[in-house]
Order: C-alpha cells, then structure tokens, then sequence
C-alpha cells in the first residue's frame, strides 16, 4: 500500500496509473505536478489526483513514491527541482521510453544514481495524450520493464514492482543498454516511420485523394503518427544511438527490397514477404 504517490506529468501515462492505484485501493493520496495549474485542476475533477501543487520540492512532501512521467527532455529539471526535498524513505521512479538517459540525469543530479531511484518504462499507451485520456485499465496484461542498477535497492524495486502489479501490468526485468536497444526496433523505429510515412505522403501533389481512399493498411501503420510530438521528439534525442542504428539497417532493407521490385523479382519478393509473415506469425503465438 502505497500513503502518498506524487505524479510529475499528470497525463496518459500518469493519469492511469492513479486511476488504476485508486481503483485497486492500493493508494491513500495522489499529488500532481506541473507547470499548468489548468491541466492539474482538470486532473481534480476528473478525479486522477487529490490534490496538486505547482512547487516541485513542495510536492514530494512526504511521498513513499515519485512517479517522473515528462518527456525526457524535462527528467533532469524534474530530478534538480525535487533534490534535497525528498525524505530518505521516498523512492523515485520513471516512466520513460529511454533508460541510459535517465539515469544520466540522475547521475548528473544527485551525483551518483541513488540506491532508492528505478528507472521503469510501461509499455502501453494511446495515440491520445493528456489527463482526459487516461484510463483504469491501461496496463492489464501490459509489460512495465524494470532496468535496476546494481546499486539500486531491493526493497525499492520490490515497491515499484508491487505498485505496477496492482495497477494490471506484468513486470520484466532488463539492462539499461538493452532496454533502449529493443525499445528503438520495436518502439522507437516504427514511430519515426509512420511520422516520415505520414509527412511524405501529405507532400505530394494528391495528398487530399490518400487520406480519402485510405484503407485499414494505412490507417493502422499511421496511427501511432498522432501521438505527443514533444514526447517522441525527445526519444529521438535521447536515444539517439540505438535509433539511428536501426534506421540504418532498416535503409538497408528497404533498398533491398525496393531493388527486387524494380527487378521484378516476383519468387524472392515472395520469399521476403514469407520469411516476414512467419516470423511475425509465430512471435504472436508465442504471446498467446
């Protein structure tokens, strides 16, 4: 049980996990902050927070547990706004899609990654973003990935684990490096595609008659191109290495598959086609 959750970005992300925590009965009080008192005020109503204060250091006055979910670019100014505030007790923990830069700035801030602060990234969303998006059952039967360090407390992680379970999620466990490495193939990459797919297509001469005739093909690849831009802005920069290492592979595929298509190579464009489907198909069955 947790008596005091203070949410940093009182969003998506934020927002269902307090409406899951209150649901679950599992938290007494829930505190947002941020820096658009409308938006926390909002939160009031809609009931995700109790109560919200526009002062970092203020509130995380007496949390168990301190939920930074900004986007990346904002973790650091989070991390400077709460040192010193913090009791030794509290435990401070994430939501980003990018773990090595988090801890930096933890590093940065505190001057070594304290043993109670766990770095965790949910994986769930919606292309909707903001406090009236949030939903109780965002993370039934999602995956949160924990990147401990080695220093990190046990009792801490233990607490973060607890917290998310009651929220419906299942809990994994990866390294910091091979957590941004995954991310960007099976996260990252597919939304810097379907904003370039998007973006390309709405510069042509006949962009009117695309969005007209779109199919259900091209509907589901773009969905992901109307979520927050600030957020995966960030990701782009802050996981920039793993990123353009699978943009560069991926270019790589592409020219090869656009090679065959200009050859005409009907049975190796089939083989490709195949070798993608099954993959696919059996990594789906394995999740069922």
């Amino acid at each position: 049980m947790i008596n005091q959750l203070t949410i940093f970005g009182v969003g998506l992300i934020g927002g269902s996990l307090a409406l899951a925590l209150k649901k679950a009965g599992y938290c007494r009080k829930v505190v947002g902050c941020s820096r658009n008192e409308a938006h926390l005020q909002k939160a009031v109503e809609l009931g995700v927070i109790d109560k919200y204060c526009l002062d970092g250091g203020e509130a995380v006055e007496g949390a168990d547990v301190v939920l930074l979910s900004v986007p990346l670019g904002a973790m650091k100014s989070i991390l400077s706004m709460i040192d010193g505030h913090l009791s030794p007790e509290a435990i401070v923990t994430d939501a980003g899609s990018s773990k090595a830069s988090v801890v930096e700035a933890a590093r940065e801030v505190f001057g070594t990654v304290p043993s109670r602060f766990v770095p965790a990234h949910p994986i769930a969303g919606r292309e909707k973003s903001g406090v009236t998006a949030a939903v109780e059952d965002l993370y039934v039967d999602h995956k949160v990935i924990l990147t401990p360090l080695d220093n990190t407390s046990k009792s801490a992680v233990a607490t973060v684990t607890a917290m998310w379970e009651a929220a419906g999620a299942q809990i994994k466990t990866l390294g910091v490096e091979q957590h941004d490495r995954v991310l960007a193939a099976t996260s990252h990459l597919p939304h810097v595609l379907a904003y370039a797919l998007v973006d390309s297509v709405s510069r042509t001469d006949y962009v009117e008659e695309i969005f007209q005739f779109a199919a259900g093909g091209f509907r589901d690849f773009t969905r992901i191109a109307s979520s927050d831009p600030t957020m995966w802005r960030d990701i782009c920069i802050e996981n920039r290495a793993a990123i353009l290492e699978n943009l560069d592979h991926f270019q790589a595929e592409l020219a090869k598959v656009r090679e065959l298509v200009e050859r005409s190579d009907s049975q190796q464009i089939f083989n490709l086609f195949e070798h993608a489907k099954s993959v696919r198909d059996d990594a789906i069955m394995k999740r069922n």
